[in-house]
């Protein structure tokens, strides 16, 4: 990792880059023709992109889901087991995010808020090579939760038009209701403007290649989403009371997800950079991705011997990262008053990324490219929205009634103000 000076960093932050305008052309064009030619666009897309032959129905049958299930627990029972563990741990989690709708009274007036959760959300599961069965949890488990009434998802074929077995036992597993063998940005086009097979969302979630998440970024608006998700980055604040080889570990699994990964180590000792640096050059050569992670720590990756540690939490503050892991002797609750930017905090010797990325609870859905600044990991309130209600009683609409004239007068909005003057010049109740 190359070692740079804290000031260098003072003013990091990644940008996302520009979405290539031949995609954006070509995601606008399968989007248009999924709402012009619905179902046969669809099978027509499925059969170029995703090399479907022979028959296909864009809708996994009850029947794939028992064959799913079956060859599933035949030949991944110990590890479906694993999965179905870990996602009693996230819905756990996930339980404490719920919201209540509130109200109050006031000189007999009620003022308050619903809660309720969206109707439906449509969640995409890349399939195949790219599938991460963990994500299916992350997207489905906090929606379930928020009270969403149906879960869809949405998932690339084969070529004979299968969907991936494990997406269809842990989609059964967790509550989702259906699962169309679609895949790109004609899924999302489907899930966001309906066909004769899919119905419209309310909500589209889940991770996908650059074609999904332009298809996502064309769509929003007209439904939810949930975030345009960067390239993976890892921030690792350590003192010398942590292991090397295990930051070093622990720097390489971010790295191996892809080439554009952006891996820190900020540290208030030079001497445990190095040591880390010397275990790196070691280990790298071993690992079976070191195709992504030697690009990653070569091209997206520092290293900086802080002076102190408020200059540490300066500079993770200022990149914002998507994942913290804090190795310090230091007390958990001094941490918290000094991390103001993170989309997930990893403390202490045993709480690797991989802890949170599949098993413990937290939703591994998380702010990138430093928008933890303002924005959170996936969770149920996401899958909520919030309606105010008011009930004004005449005495203080008498009361306060030409004040809210008043003002609608100064804004110019004449109906507005007439709304309020005729219930003023009406006869008062008994």
């Amino acid at each position: 990792m190359k070692v740079v000076t804290a000031e260098s960093l003072r003013e990091f932050r990644r940008t996302v880059g520009e979405v290539d305008k031949g995609i954006l052309t070509r995601v606008a064009e399968i989007i248009e023709e999924v709402r012009e030619r619905g179902d046969d666009a669809l099978i027509d897309f499925s059969r170029q992109f995703d090399r479907v032959e022979g028959e296909y129905s864009i809708e996994a049958t009850e029947d794939e889901f028992e064959a799913a299930r079956e060859h599933v627990t035949r030949e991944k029972g110990e590890v479906l087991q694993y999965f179905l563990n870990a996602a009693a741990n996230i819905r756990h989690y996930h339980e404490h995010q719920r919201e209540s709708s509130w109200m109050f009274t006031r000189d007999g007036n009620l003022f308050g808020q619903l809660i309720l959760p969206v109707e439906k959300v449509g969640v995409y599961v890349p399939g195949w090579k790219a599938f991460y069965p963990s994500s299916v949890l992350m997207n489905i488990i906090p929606a379930k939760v928020a009270g969403v009434d149906e879960v869809v998802i949405c998932t690339p074929p084969n070529i004979h038009g299968k969907a991936n077995p494990l997406v269809l036992t842990l989609a059964r597993e967790l509550g989702a209701s259906k699962v169309y063998k679609l895949g790109g940005a004609q899924a999302i086009a489907a899930l966001a403007y309906g066909t004769e097979s899919v119905a419209p969302v309310s909500k589209i979630t889940g991770p996908g290649n650059i074609y999904v998440a332009t298809a996502k970024r064309l769509v929003s608006g007209f439904v939810g989403i949930d975030s345009i998700a960067g390239p993976s980055e890892v921030v690792l604040l350590a003192d010398q009371s942590a292991d090397p080889e295990l930051v070093a570990i622990d720097l390489c699994a971010q790295a191996e997800h892809d080439e554009s990964t952006a891996v820190f180590l900020i540290s208030p000792s030079r001497s445990f950079i190095d040591q880390v640096n010397m275990i790196l050059d070691r280990l790298v050569p071993t690992l079976e991705r070191r195709h992504f992670i030697e690009p990653a720590l070569n091209l997206n990756s520092f290293a900086v011997a802080v002076d102190d540690i408020e200059q540490a939490f300066d500079i993770v503050n200022r990149i914002a990262p998507e994942h913290l892991e804090v190795m310090l002797d230091m007390d958990s609750s001094e941490l918290f008053t000094r991390i103001r930017n993170a989309g997930a905090i990893f403390i202490g010797n045993y709480s690797p990324v991989a802890t949170g990325d599949y098993y413990c609870g937290p939703n591994h859905i998380l702010p990138t490219n430093g928008t933890s600044v303002f924005s959170s990991p996936l969770g149920v309130y996401d899958f909520i929205k919030r309606s105010s209600f008011l009930s004004i009683s005449e005495s203080y609409f008498r009361e306060k009634g030409p004040e809210i004239e008043a003002m609608a007068r100064f804004e110019g909005l004449e109906a507005h103000a007439l709304s309020v003057r005729k219930r003023l010049e009406g006869p008062r109740g008994e």
